[in-house]
């Protein structure tokens, strides 16, 4: 029996680490943001249903994400278009997945999955957690953001109060070696229930 475990967290959380500690475990790795960079890759599902619908998003033979940050910045609705081609592609690449995991234990990373109700199909949600102070240190610590882009993309977000709150286990990643420890128990949670 296959048990599925969301994984989330806002950004800055340290969720692409604590999924790597997943995958140390045993467990096998779905990731939300490695799928779509497939299908906007050459050759990807979504480029040519893009291009059709969003004409210049194509370079070479791929989606081009920084022409089609400023085309969602000059027409936000685009949004709504992009989630239309590309949410049923993401569910295509996440079933392949299911069908071909052989692991007792699947984990699913999705930044957003409570703001898209994924949850719903999840059998449990792991949320990774630290102080907001924290988040925002590691955010900019990175030198890839403004304090403004942070926080623009924080505000989109569920709060994180809110995530922990509706999660069934909570890791709170201060240090690589907590996170491991909490990673471990959730495993073992979870097999002990697999096996009862």
């Amino acid at each position: 029996m296959t048990f599925k475990l969301g994984l989330t967290g806002s950004i800055g959380m340290g969720k692409s680490t604590t999924a790597q500690m997943f995958v140390e475990e045993g467990c096998a790795l779905w990731d939300a943001d490695a799928a779509v960079h497939r299908l906007y890759a050459k050759g990807g599902a979504a480029v040519a249903p893009m291009e059709k619908a969003i004409p210049g998003v194509m370079r070479d033979g791929a989606i081009s994400r920084d022409i089609l940050r400023v085309k969602i910045s000059e027409d936000p609705a685009l949004l709504k278009t992009i989630e239309r081609i590309v949410h049923p592609l993401v569910g295509v690449d996440r079933q392949s997945f299911i069908d071909a995991a052989t692991s007792d234990i699947l984990v699913f990373d999705i930044p957003l999955l409570f703001e898209t109700g994924g949850d719903a199909r999840m059998d449990a949600v792991a949320c990774v957690s630290i102080s907001s102070e924290d988040q925002e240190a590691r955010v900019l610590a990175r030198g890839t953001m403004t304090k403004d882009q942070f926080e623009t993309i924080r505000a989109k977000q569920m709060p994180n109060e809110e995530k922990c709150r509706r999660s069934d286990y909570v890791i709170v990643t201060d240090s690589l070696d907590h996170a491991k420890q909490q990673v471990s128990q959730v495993c073992a949670d979870i097999r002990a229930q697999q096996n009862a």
